[in-house]
């Protein structure tokens, strides 16, 4: 992977993704290639309607980062499967748990 699918920002990081909804399993399926860079692919229950998509893909990376899930947030794509999301905290420190999921 040339790029990574994160980048720092103040407080955090933006990590964009690639959700999976009523998936059978959930869970991390790995990292893959989109159309504007690498993405973190997800899979959730939940289905995408009224929001529970995003909160179950905000669960799993506070579960996978080991973070709060108040600590991230949606903020692209909050309707789309290629989605944006901001992950509170120290971005080196986020960046490195990242790299472990790779």
């Amino acid at each position: 992977m040339i790029l990574p699918a994160w980048r720092a920002v103040e407080g955090g990081v933006e990590l964009r993704v690639k959700a999976q909804p009523k998936a059978r399993r959930a869970g991390l399926l790995g990292w893959m290639d989109g159309a504007d860079g690498p993405r973190l692919k997800l899979a959730v229950h939940a289905a995408p309607e009224d929001g529970r998509a995003n909160r179950a893909i905000c669960a799993l990376l506070a579960t996978l980062l080991h973070v709060p899930p108040s600590a991230i947030a949606v903020v692209q794509g909050a309707a789309a499967r290629e989605k944006t999301c901001r992950i509170a905290g120290d971005p080196a420190r986020l960046a490195e748990q990242l790299e472990t999921l790779a």
